[in-house]
């Protein structure tokens, strides 16, 4: 699933969905809270993402994913991140 897609989806609906920018490619889907629907990212795709374009290291790319995505929370559609 696409950004774009997710946008046509559920974009009328759900007006609040966020994304977490630059990371599109490691979108897996979407879920439904009980409440509303987010955005899913795979965490391993994100990690590889920050390792490519920031020319970090696996742990250092996995203290930045901590602190500035998984550990930032941006209200009730705040993304959410899978980890497989």
């Amino acid at each position: 699933m696409t950004r774009d897609e997710i946008e046509d989806l559920y974009g009328a609906d759900e007006p609040g969905i966020l994304f977490a920018d630059g990371y599109d490619e490691a979108i897996a889907g979407t879920i439904w809270d009980g409440e509303r629907t987010r955005v899913v990212y795979k965490v391993e795709d994100i990690l590889n993402i920050i390792m490519e374009r920031d020319e970090m290291s696996y742990d250092e790319a996995s203290e930045y994913f901590d602190f500035n995505l998984a550990g930032s929370y941006k209200g009730e559609y705040t993304p959410l991140y899978l980890e497989s």
